[in-house]
């Protein structure tokens, strides 16, 4: 095991990786950026060291001073946390030739799958459904509306780098092709610095479902069932659940099977999910995979009993993954708590924490790197913490989460906690029968 970990990340998941470091008795060390100075990681951490100004590119995205900050606290390991540099294969790559263990796949994992097309090629051969479309990238305007053509609108566009929405569009009209082609190859280059794109077949009242893999490096990969994530904002998750609402056991079944099918395609090792689409006939399509933990982890854990980030440093040490079978039990569902004006299309609310109360009790977990006092920077994502309630039933979990939400209490910035409030009473979510449109479709402001 690592004798010291340099956790590349900020927020609630470097805290989560120094607590399970502390747990397994390896030192840490904490980067941060001049913003994020008075943060919980910076003072849980055995170590910490000042990175730059709070602009990422200028910190937590800076590979030079990341690696010196390993170098000067002789750390022997780097957790890239999500997000920032975490399915950066240039990075994995420079922490191998510094002599660090980077906690994730190798950088021909992180390579193959971070392209989406390369990724759904990959899957194809895997033997893993994929949504019909473009044979990877199409070259120009032309060759997008000729595959448009040939499978049918509505179509959409994706960028192949990236991901977070930008870069998509979706076309419904022959006539609207070639504007929408320019628009998102031009978001995708500006966003990503690769402007290349691929066409498939847009999915009508999708679903948006997930397996969790994890691999070893002897070969063995195993699926820890599903996450349900279809409850989304501009393709950024707002909710998720496991069991999903939808997934029957031979549903499940399937899936299991094509994610570790894919997995294995790429020799995977850590930590990793294969993204589904379903469309409404449940028939599931590749979609893209994370080469890296998820924000949503913990309600896998909550129905497995299994510690993921633990699970991550063991795999990444050399220890074989255990084959024993686990039975997944209840139904967990987790909220992201942002710094978010819900009622005027999310939009971002930095500031001061002027009161912070979290819920408790059984079957209520809350992982946060706030408190009253903190101020959220306005450089970074806006989680501010993740509400995660385990029961029975989904119906159970769905009342247990109502309490904890009424009980949660954040003042001095705005906050998604009302949104989620509304969502948990919502006929049409406690049904389980909703597509990613639900916010849209459902969502009603007081």
């Amino acid at each position: 095991m690592f004798r010291k970990v340099l956790i590349a990340n900020r927020g609630e998941i470097a805290l989560r990786v120094i607590r399970v470091c502390r747990e397994l008795g390896i030192k840490t060390v904490a980067v941060y950026s001049e913003a994020d100075r008075y943060s919980l990681h910076v003072k849980f951490a055995d170590e910490a060291v000042c990175i730059g100004p709070p602009p990422s590119k200028e910190s937590y995205l800076h590979i030079p001073r990341i690696i010196s900050a390993a170098e000067i606290t002789n750390a022997d390991a780097i957790h890239p946390g999500y997000g920032f540099l975490a399915e950066n294969a240039q990075f994995a790559e420079i922490c191998s030739s510094q002599g660090l263990k980077f906690i994730g796949p190798s950088p021909d994992a992180i390579t193959q799958m971070g392209d989406k097309a390369s990724a759904k090629e990959t899957m194809r051969k895997a033997g893993v459904p994929v949504v019909p479309g473009s044979d990877g990238v199409v070259k120009d305007v032309a060759q997008g509306m000729q595959v448009a053509t040939a499978i049918g609108y509505p179509v959409m566009i994706k960028a192949s780098a990236g991901g977070g929405g930008k870069g998509m569009r979706v076309v419904l009209d022959p006539a609207d092709f070639e504007k929408a082609f320019q628009m998102a190859s031009g978001e995708a280059g500006s966003s990503f610095g690769n402007a290349d794109v691929y066409v498939e077949k847009f999915i009508d009242q999708p679903r948006h479902i997930e397996i969790q893999v994890f691999g070893d490096k002897h070969g063995n990969v195993v699926h820890l069932n599903e996450r349900d994530c279809t409850v989304q904002r501009r393709h950024q998750k707002l909710i998720e659940e496991s069991p999903s609402p939808i997934v029957d056991p031979e549903m499940r079944e399937k899936m299991g099977a094509a994610a570790i099918k894919g997995a294995k395609g790429v020799k995977y090792e850590g930590a990793g999910t294969i993204e589904f689409i379903v469309d409404k006939d449940k028939n599931f399509y590749f979609m893209e995979m994370n080469t890296r933990i998820q924000v949503e982890h913990p309600v896998t854990e909550q129905v497995t009993g299994l510690d993921l980030i633990k699970l991550q440093l063991q795999v990444a040490a050399g220890e074989r993954l255990r084959k024993k079978d686990f039975k997944p039990r209840g139904h967990a569902i987790e909220c992201r708590i942002n710094a978010e004006d819900p009622d005027h299309d999310f939009r971002p609310s930095p500031g001061e924490i002027t009161s912070f109360h979290l819920p408790g009790g059984y079957g209520i977990r809350c992982d946060t790197h706030c408190y009253a006092g903190y101020r959220i920077p306005p450089f970074y994502d806006s989680l501010m913490a993740k509400l995660i309630v385990f029961a029975p039933t989904r119906a159970e979990a769905l009342r247990k989460m109502s309490g904890a939400l009424e009980e949660f209490t954040v003042e001095g910035v705005h906050t998604t906690i009302p949104f989620h409030r509304r969502v948990m009473q919502n006929d049409t979510f406690k049904s389980g029968l909703y597509d990613t449109s639900f916010i849209e479709k459902h969502y009603l402001r007081d």
